[in-house]
């Protein structure tokens, strides 16, 4: 009887070592040869589930943004039902920032992402829908005129707390007393 293989998993195993690779040694050290060294396969195998590099960054992009949502629905799952908006956002946005080691890694590779998305159009698409999508959620929580503006420059300052985070210019409580202070402002009272 032939062996099943899930291919799904087996993509998957490739984009973690992808990832790990990238988080220890930055996205220049992401080759075919590194990755598959990391998730401890051969080249070939790597090959036969991903024919091109830009192939392998897009599949372990969207593995980085499935496992965002993961993270963000189960902190959003445990306010209960119809939290407050304010909290609800709060909330939403500390479980993307990289507060801790783990997240942290995760925020390294999506930064090193980000820059390899400046030069690729196809994989800025991806990512400005995302954007746009997240924009838009964040607005429809944001009390009076100008919602969407706001929440533009609220997904900044994640992103701005985010890089501050990963390069060790503020802690995790820096970060989030910088994040309720903001969401004071927008929902003042």
């Amino acid at each position: 009887m032939p062996k099943k293989v899930d291919h799904l998993q087996r993509r998957t195993l490739i984009a973690d070592a992808l990832m790990r690779v990238a988080a220890e040694r930055g996205l220049e050290a992401v080759s075919l040869r590194h990755v598959a060294a990391e998730a401890g396969v051969s080249a070939g195998m790597v090959q036969h589930y991903f024919a091109t590099k830009d192939e392998m960054m897009a599949f372990a992009m969207a593995v980085v943004r499935d496992r965002g949502e993961v993270r963000v629905t189960a902190a959003v799952t445990r306010l209960g039902a119809e939290p407050p908006p304010r909290l609800l956002i709060r909330t939403f946005i500390a479980a993307l920032l990289p507060l801790d080691e783990q997240s942290g890694d995760t925020a390294k590779v999506a930064l090193a992402f980000l820059a390899y998305a400046a030069v690729r159009p196809a994989a800025a698409a991806a990512l400005r829908d995302d954007t746009a999508q997240l924009r838009s959620f964040v607005a429809s929580l944001l009390p009076g005129p100008g919602a969407d503006e706001a929440a533009g420059g609220l997904l900044a300052l994640m992103e701005g707390l985010g890089l501050y985070l990963v390069s060790g210019q503020y802690t995790a409580e820096q970060a989030l007393a910088v994040l309720d202070a903001h969401l004071d402002r927008l929902f003042p009272g």
